[in-house]
C-alpha cells in the first residue's frame, strides 16, 4: 500500500507539472486595442484640471470643479483657502485691478467677462455666473454656429467648443493685464484643443430626453403636463425635451438666443451692492441683449440661474416667466403672439411648484444615469488611477445631487434612502481596493432601484 500511495503521489506530482507547462506553452490572450477616442477623452481631462498654461496658477478646473457640477457658486467658493487660484486677484498685484470683483464673485458667484474686448477695462466688461460644462453634446448647436457661454459667443474665431478654451485662457489665466501670449500665458496648441474639447463634449447626457416620461409621483406628472402644454406652461417650445433647443412646431430649430428680459429684473442683488455692474448687452458686439438657451435636465443642481446668477433656486427660476420682466420683454411678446388668446404665461404657485418639481426629478434622473457611467467607468479593468478617481469623485458628486435636488422639497423619500447607501458604497470603494468591485456592483444596483422610485421602466 505505501509503493502504491508512492506512486500515486508521483503520476500526480507530474500530472500537476504538466499542466503547468501546458499553461505557461498557451498563448497569451492580446490585449484590447487602445481606443483612439478615449485616450483623447482621458488627455482632455488632464490638461482640464492640471494645466495653467503658464499662467496665473489657475486651470479649467479652478472654474469649473469635477465635484461641484463643473460650476461654481457661493456656497462652494466659501470653502475654498483663500490661496486658491481662483482668488489671484487678491495675491497678485498685477491683476488687483479690473481683473476680477473679489466681493461679486465671493457673495454671488460672479466672473468679470471683457467678452466686447480688452482696450476699456474699467467701462467695458460684463459680470456672469459660471455656465457647467455637462451635456454640452446635445445642447449647443445652432444652424449658424455653435452657442458657448451665456451669451452664445462665449469661444473666439469660430466659435467652437474647442475655441472655448483659447478665449478661456486668455481672459481668465493671464498673469497681468497685458494679455501678452507667450508672455503671460501660453495658447493651447491644436491638439491640446482637440482634447479639451472631446473631454467636455464626454461628460453628462450625450442625447436628448424623449418626454414624457413615465414618472410616478402625482406632481411630477402634473409638472411635466404644464411643461409641455404650449398654451399654459409654454416652457416646450423653447425647451425642446427640457434641454436647449427650440421648436417651435417645425422641428429642431437648434439652441437660439432670445432676450427674456433678466436685466430689467428689479433688485438684482449685484446692483444693490452698489458695485458698478454695467448693463450685459449679450450676443455679439454691440450686443443685441439676447442670450442663449440653457438645458433644463441639468438645471436644479447648477445653480444660481440665469447668466447673471439673479435667482438662488429652480422654483425662483420658473416663476421669474410669470413676471412683467419676462412678458414685457421682446421673448416674451413672442410667446404671446404665437397664443390663440394672445396671454402670455401666468401659472398660479401650485403650477410654478409642478413644474420645478417635474425639473428636480428630471435632474435627478439624469444624475442617477450619470452616476452608473461614472461607476462603470471607475470598476473597469485597468483603468489609469486619476481616471479612476475623477469617476469616483462624479459618481459620489452626482448621487449626492440627487439627493440635495430631492429632499430640498421633501420628493421620493425612498430613493434618497437609496441614494444614501449608494453615496457610502462610492466612498468605500473609492478609499479602498479591498472589496471595490462589489461595492461598485451593489451601488449600481441601489442606483438603479432608486430610478425606479421615480419613473417606471420603459
Amino acid at each position: 500500500m505505501k509503493r502504491e500511495h508512492v506512486a500515486l503521489a508521483r503520476v500526480g506530482a507530474i500530472a500537476t507539472a504538466l499542466a503547468g507547462l501546458m499553461i505557461a506553452c498557451e498563448t497569451p490572450k492580446p490585449e484590447p486595442p487602445p481606443d483612439p477616442q478615449a485616450e483623447l477623452v482621458a488627455k482632455g481631462r488632464r490638461l482640464f484640471f492640471n494645466e495653467t498654461f503658464n499662467g496665473n496658477g489657475r486651470t479649467c478646473g479652478t472654474c469649473h470643479p469635477a465635484d461641484n457640477n463643473l460650476t461654481l457658486d457661493p456656497a462652494f467658493i466659501a470653502r475654498l483657502p483663500k490661496t486658491d487660484p481662483l482668488f489671484v486677484a487678491e495675491f497678485n498685484p498685477d491683476l488687483a485691478k479690473n481683473f476680477e470683483n473679489s466681493r461679486l464673485m465671493r457673495e454671488f458667484a460672479l466672473i468679470m467677462e471683457n467678452l466686447d474686448g480688452f482696450d476699456d477695462l474699467d467701462n467695458r466688461f460684463v459680470m456672469r455666473g459660471i455656465p457647467h460644462t455637462i451635456g454640452l453634446k446635445v445642447s449647443i448647436d445652432n444652424p449658424a454656429g455653435p452657442r458657448t457661454g451665456w451669451s452664445g459667443d462665449g469661444a473666439p474665431g469660430d466659435g467652437t467648443l474647442r475655441s472655448f478654451a483659447t478665449g478661456a485662457v486668455i481672459q481668465h489665466f493671464t498673469k497681468r493685464l497685458d494679455r501678452v501670449p507667450g508672455v503671460d500665458f501660453r495658447l493651447p496648441t491644436a491638439n491640446e484643443l482637440e482634447a479639451l474639447e472631446a473631454f467636455q463634449a464626454s461628460l453628462g447626457r450625450q442625447r436628448e430626453l424623449k418626454l414624457p416620461l413615465p414618472l410616478k409621483a402625482t406632481i411630477t406628472k402634473r409638472g411635466q403636463e404644464i411643461f409641455l402644454d404650449n398654451r399654459l406652461g409654454k416652457c416646450n417650445l423653447c425647451h425642446s425635451n427640457a434641454g436647449s433647443n427650440a421648436n417651435f412646431g417645425q422641428g429642431n430649430a437648434g439652441n437660439l438666443s432670445f432676450n427674456t428680459g433678466v436685466e430689467d429684473l428689479p433688485d438684482l442683488r449685484q446692483k444693490l451692492t452698489k458695485e458698478k455692474v454695467p448693463r450685459d448687452d449679450g450676443f455679439r458686439f454691440p450686443g443685441d441683449g439676447t442670450f442663449n438657451t440653457p438645458s433644463l435636465v441639468e438645471a436644479a443642481d447648477t445653480g444660481p440661474f440665469f447668466h447673471n446668477n439673479a435667482v438662488d433656486t429652480i422654483e425662483g427660476a420658473v416663476a421669474f416667466y410669470n413676471g412683467a420682466s419676462f412678458n414685457n420683454s421682446p421673448a416674451g411678446k413672442v410667446l404671446i403672439g404665437l397664443d390663440p388668446n394672445r396671454v402670455g404665461i401666468r401659472l398660479e404657485a401650485t403650477q410654478v411648484e409642478a413644474i420645478a418639481a417635474f425639473l428636480r426629478v428630471i435632474n435627478a434622473l439624469d444624475n442617477i444615469d450619470n452616476a452608473i457611467g461614472s461607476l462603470e467607468k471607475a470598476g473597469a479593468p485597468r483603468s489609469p488611477d486619476d481616471q479612476r478617481a475623477f469617476n469616483f469623485t462624479r459618481a459620489i458628486a452626482d448621487t449626492g445631487d440627487a439627493i440635495r435636488v430631492l429632499s430640498a422639497v421633501g420628493l421620493h423619500a425612498g430613493a434618497i434612502a437609496l441614494l444614501d447607501e449608494v453615496r457610502r458604497l462610492a466612498r468605500k470603494a473609492k478609499e479602498s481596493s479591498y472589496g471595490r468591485a462589489e461595492r461598485i456592483r451593489d451601488a449600481i444596483a441601489g442606483l438603479r432601484k432608486a430610478r425606479a422610485e421615480l419613473v417606471d421602466a420603459s
